[in-house]
C-alpha cells in the first residue's frame, strides 16, 4: 500500500471531507527502513492524517485551507525519535532493561520478555526462580514449554509473548475479535450542545489548530504520550498527569514530554480523585493508556467523562485491543510485534538465528498518531454536531493493518537512518534535564507550523491546574 492510499483510507474511515485530500502532499516511498514491512508507508500516512485532521479544526476557526506535506523521511525520523534523543551531546540513551529479549524456550520456541519496569523484572525473576541476568533467565527459560511460560507469566500480569507466526496468531480468539474491528473506532457516547471553535485572532493569541485546547494526558511510554505531544505541537494546552507511585522510562519522560506540563495526581485516595475530577470539568480530551477498564473502576470511564463534562472527548489507547480475550494482557509495540507474527516474518525475510522487532517502535508511534488523528476529528465534530465522543486505538489494530500492506521483498537490504542522516529533522532545546536535541514535528502546515512551544519537563515539575 503507498502512503496516499493509507492517507484516503484513514481519512475515509473516519467520514471526513474528501476535498480536503487534495491539501495533501506526500514524497517518499518505501524502504525507508530495513525491514520487509512497509513502515514508511504507515509513518507518511499517519503523520499526514494527523497534520490534515489540525490544517481542517484550523479552518473551522480561520475559514482558510492550508496545504499539508510531509516527507517520509522525515516521518520515519519521527517515528524514531526516542532513537535520536541526545542530552547534552552524550550517547544514545538507554531505553530497555539488560534482561528485555528474546530467549528460547526448552521445547525449541522462542519467547520475549520485557522487563523494563523494575517491577516486573522482579516478577519475571520470581516465575523463573533464578537469578537477574541474561544467562541465569535463559538457563531457566529452556526448562519450560513455551506456550506454558506465555500463559504463566500473562497470568501473573507480566509482560512477555511468545513468537507465533502469522498463522498462528490469526487463529487466536484475540486476533480474530482485532479482525472484527475497524482500524480506529470514534463513536459519540452522550448529548452535549455544539461547541464552535473560538475564531482565530492572533491579538487574543487564538492562532494555532488548537489553540486554547485542553488536554488531560493520563498516559506513559510512547504511544499514548506520542498522540498528547501531537496534540501539543499543532497548539493544544496539554498536562500530562502521573501517579506519584507509577514507573516511568527516563529518556521517554524527555522525548515525549516536549511541548506539556507534568503534574502529580495520586487516583489511589479521595483528595487526588477530586482533583483529577476538578481537571476533568474543563479539559476538551481525557487522553488514558491503562488497560481497559482500569481508570472505568475509578470512576473515570468514558460515560463517566460524559456525564461530569458533556463535549468531552475521550481517547483511549491500549494493547491488544478493546475487546477480546487478551483485552486485559499488558502489552507494549515489541511484544505485540511478537505475538502477532511480525517479529517472526522479519526473522524468516532475513534468515536469522533469532527473531526480529521492525526497525522503530512503528506500533507504537502509528497508534499515537491515529489517536490524535482521532481526537482532532471528535473535536470537530463537536464542533458542528456537539455531543461527547470516544476514539479507541490499540497497538494490535494497528498491526493488523501494517501487516495488510504487503511485503517488500528486498526491504531488509534498506540501509539504517542514522542520526547525521536526519540533523535536518532535529532542534536542539534548553531544559531542566541539559540541552536536548529532539526530532521535530513531520507535518509541514503552510499557514500554521507544528512546533513545541515548551521544552520537556520533569515528572511531577508543575501544579494540578490549568494554565
Amino acid at each position: 500500500m503507498t502512503p496516499e492510499l493509507a492517507l484516503k483510507h484513514i481519512w475515509t474511515l473516519a467520514g471526513c471531507d474528501p476535498v480536503a485530500l487534495h491539501s495533501v502532499s506526500l514524497a517518499g516511498a518505501d524502504p525507508g527502513l530495513p525491514s520487509v514491512y512497509r513502515v514508511g508507508s504507515l509513518a507518511a500516512a499517519t503523520i499526514a492524517a494527523t497534520g490534515l485532521a489540525a490544517a481542517e479544526y484550523w479552518r473551522l476557526r480561520s475559514g482558510r485551507r492550508q496545504q499539508v506535506s510531509v516527507q517520509m523521511r522525515r516521518a520515519l525520523a519521527a517515528f524514531r525519535s526516542e532513537r535520536y534523543l541526545r542530552i547534552d551531546d552524550g550517547p544514545p540513551p538507554l531505553l530497555r532493561d539488560p534482561v528485555t529479549g528474546f530467549y528460547e524456550t526448552g521445547d525449541g520456541r522462542w519467547i520475549q520478555l520485557h522487563t523494563n519496569f523494575a517491577h516486573h523484572l522482579r516478577g519475571v525473576l520470581d516465575v523463573l526462580g533464578c537469578d537477574q541476568g541474561r544467562e541465569p533467565v535463559a538457563a531457566a527459560i529452556r526448562g519450560w514449554e513455551g506456550a506454558t511460560l506465555d500463559r504463566t507469566l500473562a497470568d501473573a500480569g507480566l509482560c512477555a509473548a511468545l513468537i507465533r507466526t502469522p498463522d498462528e496468531w490469526a487463529a487466536l480468539e484475540q486476533a480474530k475479535a482485532i479482525a472484527r474491528l475497524p482500524l480506529f473506532e470514534i463513536e459519540r457516547i452522550g448529548d452535549a450542545p455544539a461547541e464552535p471553535p473560538q475564531q482565530a485572532d492572533a491579538d487574543t493569541g487564538i492562532d494555532r489548530p488548537l489553540s486554547g485546547v485542553r488536554v488531560l494526558d493520563l498516559s506513559r511510554i510512547i504511544a499514548g504520550p506520542v498522540a498528547g505531544r501531537a496534540l501539543a505541537h499543532h497548539g493544544a494546552d496539554v498536562l500530562v498527569i502521573n501517579g506519584p507511585h507509577l514507573p516511568n522510562i527516563a529518556p521517554l519522560v524527555i522525548d515525549n514530554g516536549r511541548g506539556k506540563r507534568s503534574a502529580l495526581v495520586d487516583l489511589r485516595d479521595a483528595a487526588g480523585c477530586d482533583t483529577l475530577r476538578g481537571l476533568a470539568r474543563d479539559a476538551d480530551m481525557f487522553l488514558q493508556a491503562y488497560r481497559p477498564g482500569a481508570l472505568a473502576a475509578r470512576g473515570f470511564g468514558p460515560e463517566d467523562l460524559a456525564r461530569l463534562r458533556p463535549g468531552i472527548v475521550y481517547v483511549s489507547v491500549c494493547a491488544y485491543g478493546h475487546t477480546g480475550p487478551w483485552a486485559q494482557r499488558r502489552g507494549f509495540d515489541s511484544l505485540v510485534q511478537s505475538a502477532s507474527g511480525i517479529a517472526w516474518t522479519e526473522r524468516a525475510a532475513a534468515g536469522s538465528a533469532e527473531p526480529r522487532h521492525l526497525p522503530c517502535q512503528a506500533l507504537d508511534h502509528a497508534t499515537g498518531y491515529l489517536a490524535a488523528f482521532g481526537a482532532m476529528v471528535a473535536l470537530a465534530r463537536r464542533a458542528r454536531e456537539g455531543g461527547s465522543w470516544h476514539v479507541k486505538v490499540s497497538l494490535a489494530q494497528t498491526g493488523r493493518w501494517l501487516q495488510s500492506f504487503g511485503l517488500l521483498a528486498d526491504g531488509q537490504r534498506s540501509p539504517e537512518l542514522l542520526l547525521d542522516e536526519v540533523r535536518d529533522c532535529v532542534a536542539t532545546v534548553q531544559s531542566e534535564f541539559g540541552r536536548v536535541l529532539g526530532v521535530q514535528p513531520a507535518e509541514e502546515l503552510a499557514e500554521t507550523p507544528a512546533f513545541y512551544a515548551l521544552p520537556p519537563a520533569r515528572v511531577g515539575a508543575h501544579e494540578a491546574r490549568w494554565a
